[in-house]
């Protein structure tokens, strides 16, 4: 995730993440705080993949994301149409549970009614939502929701004649600038290219490539980022997305990816736009660090795609 911090002082990695992990929200189970403001002291609705008892959460819906849905029912009715939204008190508080209605089955049926909804928003431009969704936000990318957003990435691709998938922990799939309305976890890989020196007086420092993201960019325009970053579309693996992300954002060949691009971890963090919108997020962390006795200029990033405007080299010392 790049964007603007709101900080003159250095910051650690820790405290960036703590930026960006800037959602509150209250515990079920106790009352909820009376000093809430803003979009904290919104009731956010539980979004469950099905109606069932058993069924897992897989986003939180704002308040006016819940009255659309609910919208969304009265139009179908209207039109003769079965509702696509199950929406109904949960508890005692009067707390809405929403789910796709029990005839939605399958991933096939809940990425057709996603895809249905969210280009229509679109091509209205329906108020609420255009400074997410709208036409000039739209990604044209696909990305996957899972049952257990920590669980494992698979894909119906992987599947095997005859077999129809409700194992899966893949659930469906939506167009990646609407994931922010439902509060579905979406998944990114980030990588810094870096190479540390030795001066004369045994000094220590780090070089690292940073990007200026396009000004033409959806999101965060002309902001520092990581070298490469990127999000992970829908039937491609972390590694395979950072290799493709590596070409198409800084003209990395894949063969020198492979053999470099190390592991560093994963971030997870829940982040709120500016404009209350809700995005969990797990980043899988990436770095090359360039060895002393290979060819450096293998390494230099290249802009490619459009969707970085420049590479600089900026240096920090170590002790």
């Amino acid at each position: 995730m790049s964007g603007p911090i709101p900080s003159k002082t250095p910051l650690s990695y820790l405290d960036l993440v703590d930026l960006c992990d800037n959602v509150h929200i209250p515990l079920p189970h106790l009352p909820r705080p009376d000093n809430l403001q803003g979009f904290d002291a919104e009731v956010l609705t539980p979004l469950y993949l099905t109606p069932d008892i058993s069924s897992p959460v897989i986003g939180l819906l704002r308040p006016i994301v819940v009255e659309r849905l609910e919208a969304e029912n009265v139009r179908s009715r209207e039109l003769g149409l079965p509702e696509l939204w199950d929406i109904r008190a949960e508890d005692e508080n009067g707390r809405a549970k929403v789910s796709f209605a029990a005839w939605v089955k399958g991933w096939e049926a809940r990425t057709r009614v996603m895809k249905e909804l969210c280009e229509r928003w679109r091509d209205t431009e329906e108020e609420f939502c255009v400074d997410v969704c709208g036409p000039r936000k739209w990604r044209g990318e696909m990305y996957p929701i899972y049952k257990d957003p920590f669980g494992v990435h698979d894909h119906p691709n992987q599947l095997r004649e005859g077999e129809e998938g409700e194992e899966m922990n893949y659930a469906f799939e939506m167009e990646r600038s609407a994931c922010a309305l439902f509060g579905v976890v979406t998944y990114g890989v980030h990588m810094s290219i870096y190479k540390e020196s030795v001066d004369e007086e045994g000094k220590r420092s780090i070089s690292v490539w940073v990007p200026t993201r396009a000004r033409t960019k959806q999101t965060f325009p002309g902001y520092l980022d990581n070298t490469v970053a990127g999000g992970i579309p829908s039937g491609m693996g972390m590694f395979e997305s950072m290799v493709k992300e590596c070409m198409e954002e800084a003209s990395l060949p894949a063969h020198v990816v492979e053999r470099y691009a190390r592991a560093a971890g994963v971030i997870s963090y829940f982040y709120r736009t500016s404009k209350g919108w809700l995005q969990p997020e797990v980043e899988y962390v990436y770095e090359i660090a360039i060895p002393s006795d290979v060819d450096a200029s293998i390494f230099e990033p290249r802009p490619l795609d459009g969707e970085v405007e420049s590479f600089e080299v900026g240096r920090d010392p170590l002790f």
